[in-house]
């Protein structure tokens, strides 16, 4: 149990980052399918999706994602929004987080009574799984980062990559060789405003 404790304690939010592998290409596809695999969802509906981006793939989804970002970010801010996206550029690769809405709605069909929360326990189903994948890429010695750039660049991207048009952008995560630590100051409210205990 410490080893996850650590685990869950290492992880934090990366910028800077490099392209140099500290894992197989192998290791990296087994590692993000494991993830994929046993992260829990509600009814065991499975409607997670990811598309895992490397190599030239990767440099072409963080240059359509500043593009855009010039287009609509004012000038005097843009070298600002640019060097954070150079950044996230550096890295490894990124994984596209989709849900497959066809499956959302299959099980609003088949279960009406809890049709309102499908949509919800999906959304909570993504969390585990960024989750998952986010700690497992720190395990391996990578760093991470979790982005939110898909209503912008979701259409480009789907017609990019022919991604099913029933297939939801959900986040992004970017990751590569950390080549800068992230702050030690992370401030924690006290557990016991936070923890309720009762017997």
């Amino acid at each position: 149990m410490s080893d996850l404790f650590k685990v869950m304690e290492d992880r934090r939010s990366h910028y800077a980052l490099g392209k140099e592998e500290v894992i197989s290409e192998e290791r990296l596809r087994h590692i993000v399918g494991h993830a994929l695999k046993y992260s829990p969802t509600a009814f065991n509906a499975q409607e997670q999706r990811l598309v895992l981006l490397l190599g030239a793939k990767h440099d072409w989804f963080w240059n359509l994602a500043k593009a855009t970002l010039q287009a609509i970010v004012p000038p005097e801010s843009f070298p600002d929004t640019e060097a954070r996206i150079n950044g996230f550029l550096g890295g490894v690769g990124t994984i596209l987080l989709y849900q497959d809405t066809t499956v959302t709605k299959g099980l609003q069909e088949s279960y009406p009574m809890y049709s309102d929360n499908f949509p919800i326990w999906a959304h909570q189903a993504s969390g585990m799984l960024k989750y998952t994948l986010w700690t497992s890429l720190i395990a391996e010695g990578y760093g991470a980062n979790i982005q939110h750039y898909s209503e912008l660049v979701e259409s480009d991207v789907n017609k990019e990559l022919g991604i099913d048009p029933a297939w939801k952008m959900v986040g992004q995560i970017n990751f590569g060789k950390s080549l800068q630590a992230p702050s030690s100051d992370k401030a924690f409210e006290p557990l016991e405003k936070r923890l309720l205990v009762v017997k």
